[in-house]
């Protein structure tokens, strides 16, 4: 069963994304040659400490970070340390935080001194489908027409798709129901109502959409070594769509 969410865990909800936000923000802004992954991660974490919140991923099943920092072909969760940051590098921030019992979850693929034309097609697209799907989360809307919009926007621009992975609900748990792939036909899985609270996060590869998991047992990498860009916020069903709990500007 899709949890809904009451008006004052909604409120909640809003608080723990808005830290996460700004977490996701903040550590971008700082995102530039010569820093390493790791340095990103302990910026992040003193920055969650000063909000009063935790780190939603370090710990979970044994995670090593307090954010996933993905470079180039990396696709999602790569371990911080020290790979240091070059011109023309994508770097994939995901934050995840936990304040007052909710989870805050979103992500943003930061561009660094990228030249190459293809590689920015490639963040745009990613960022025009995570709007698309958003765009497509309101009452009455089947999952997988979210899942048929990251999917579509996609293809029409000639990327891919990660199948592996997917967005998710979230809520007192970092995953809850339901599961959203990143394709499918439209009119499938559960009906979308007013309060309900869901991760949406496309991924996209500039070849194709296989991928691989490293030897550290967490960093996913695109098989044929091309560049993922990955996006993510986190979005409350309204009566009239998608409130985005996520966006930009917010101060925690």
């Amino acid at each position: 069963m899709i949890p809904i969410k009451s008006p004052a865990d909604l409120d909640r909800m809003r608080r723990s994304n808005r830290i996460a936000a700004s977490v996701r923000d903040r550590i971008a802004a700082e995102t530039r040659p010569g820093v390493t992954t790791g340095d990103l991660d302990a910026l992040a974490a003193e920055l969650i400490r000063e909000y009063g919140a935790r780190s939603a991923f370090k710990g979970y099943r044994g995670y090593p970070g307090h954010i996933c920092a993905s470079v180039n072909e990396e696709v999602v969760h790569g371990v911080p340390g020290a790979r240091r940051i070059r011109m023309g590098d994508l770097v994939s921030l995901d934050v995840g935080v936990v304040f007052d019992g909710f989870v805050g979850d979103t992500a943003t693929t930061v561009m660094v001194g990228v030249s190459d034309v293809e590689a920015i097609r490639l963040v745009d697209v990613a960022r025009q489908a995570l709007e698309a799907a958003v765009a497509a989360a309101r009452p009455g809307a089947r999952v997988s027409d979210l899942s048929h919009a990251i999917e579509s926007t996609a293809k029409a621009a000639g990327f891919s798709v990660v199948r592996d992975f997917v967005g998710h609900g979230i809520g007192r748990a970092m995953h809850e129901e339901p599961q959203i792939p990143n394709f499918g036909a439209p009119g499938r899985g559960p009906t979308l109502r007013p309060g309900m609270t869901l991760a949406i996060e496309p991924m996209l590869n500039r070849g194709a959409g296989d991928v691989t998991v490293l030897g550290d047992g967490w960093t996913v990498v695109t098989r044929d070594g091309q560049p993922s860009a990955h996006f993510e916020h986190t979005v409350a069903v309204g009566e009239a769509g998608a409130e985005i709990l996520t966006e930009s500007g917010g101060d925690g």
